[in-house]
């Protein structure tokens, strides 16, 4: 695929989020922001055992943090905890189709950052050091 299709799905997940909004009936929740640009993204899930029944994310910030968020809730959405767990940021680049650069890749990744904080806060165990 070439490069200007990837930039219009970064688009059009930014100006046509997926899964945006509010989960009435979530039983996890987390919010973390990115303090060098301001991004802030919240996750809400309805884990259900060890599978992520639905989720949702709302949040402010550029069209990679968004776009990214977007991207990630569609899809985790149905995914056992632990291939969730197993994502990192080549996943978050390959998801957008092309590597964000340094300066952006902590936009890219707060979505992921978030979702697994809440992960863990769901098993009540400590998130690792590596992945904070």
């Amino acid at each position: 695929m070439s490069a200007d299709i990837y930039k219009e799905m970064i688009l059009d997940h930014y100006r046509h989020p997926r899964n945006y909004g509010e989960l009435a009936d979530a039983n996890v929740r987390a919010k973390d922001s990115n303090v060098l640009c301001g991004d802030v993204i919240e996750m809400q899930l309805r884990v259900d055992g060890n599978r992520i029944d639905d989720l949702r994310f709302r949040g402010q910030g550029c069209a990679i943090s968004l776009a990214s968020a977007s991207m990630l809730t569609e899809l985790s959405k149905g995914k056992l905890i632990s291939e969730i767990q197993k994502l990192g940021k080549e996943d978050i680049i390959e998801l957008l189709g092309a590597d964000p650069g340094p300066a952006r890749i902590e936009c890219a990744t707060l979505g992921l950052k978030v979702l697994k904080t809440a992960i863990y806060a769901h098993l009540g165990i400590r998130m690792p050091e590596e992945e904070t």
